[in-house]
């Protein structure tokens, strides 16, 4: 079976972003970037699968600048065999990024589609249902445990209630949570070998996909700075405060 993960460059999860002084949006100038934490996860899931004997090929694919390639490079010292960078400077939303993968999906014919429940750059948790729509394929969001077994795979997955346990016709749709796995490091010899493994450019205006933002982003600002704690004494002057300052009781 094979798998393809979709990946995402995101601004590295240690550095604090900032905002543009115009407001437009986040600045990435100048910004350390890194594979975004749940692809990762997705990526691990992927190499485990095939060293279980379930997949016989991962293929990584990310949609975005140039400057992406060494996030593919790093998921292919993971242990991804080959790598698919779809070019663009455009700013997608995540319909136009499903419409693309769709694209290259239907050339991969995967038997599975696991990618991270979201991105920490917009936290939108949107693409992997989109494209699981469509595809027309069964679809295990959220997962904290997957089984591959008999043409079928079963997701463990974390909802609002606890867990829920999905058995899935392949070929399917799968997004990662935290709890599925912990991604291993990048060794130096992978990391060198990760250098001679196939990485293919497609140009996104190539694939016929109308790419056209739904959104506007109008307006791009900080949230608001906390305002420091105090400590209190005594039971009674909390209950003092919360009633005369914060109004609450």
């Amino acid at each position: 079976m094979k798998i393809v993960v979709p990946v995402k460059r995101v601004v590295d999860y240690n550095i604090k972003p900032r905002v543009k002084a115009d407001n437009s949006g986040v600045d990435t100038q100048g910004v350390k970037m890194s594979m975004n934490p749940f692809d990762e996860i997705a990526v691990e899931e992927a190499v485990r699968l095939r060293e279980k004997g379930a997949a016989s090929e991962i293929v990584v694919v990310t949609i975005g600048v140039a400057e992406a390639q060494p996030v593919l490079r790093t998921a292919m010292a993971m242990g991804a065999d080959r790598a698919i960078l779809v070019q663009t400077d455009a700013e997608l939303e995540p319909l136009a990024v499903a419409k693309l993968l769709k694209t290259i999906v239907d050339r991969e014919n995967p038997g599975l589609v696991i990618m991270g429940k979201q991105a920490i750059d917009d936290d939108m948790n949107a693409t992997g249902q989109i494209l699981a729509a469509r595809l027309n394929w069964p679809q295990g969001t959220f997962a904290s445990s997957v089984a591959v077994e008999d043409g079928r795979i079963t997701v463990v997955r974390e909802a609002d209630g606890g867990l829920e346990t999905v058995r899935l016709a392949l070929p399917a749709v799968v997004t990662t949570d935290l709890r599925l796995n912990e991604p291993r490091y990048a060794t130096m010899p992978n990391i060198m070998k990760a250098k001679k493994k196939p990485l293919e450019t497609i140009a996104a205006d190539t694939l016929g996909v109308d790419i056209t933002p739904r959104l506007e982003t109008v307006k791009v600002v900080e949230p608001p700075v906390r305002q420091a704690g105090i400590k209190v004494s005594s039971v009674a002057e909390l209950v003092g405060k919360l009633r005369d300052e914060a109004k609450v009781i």
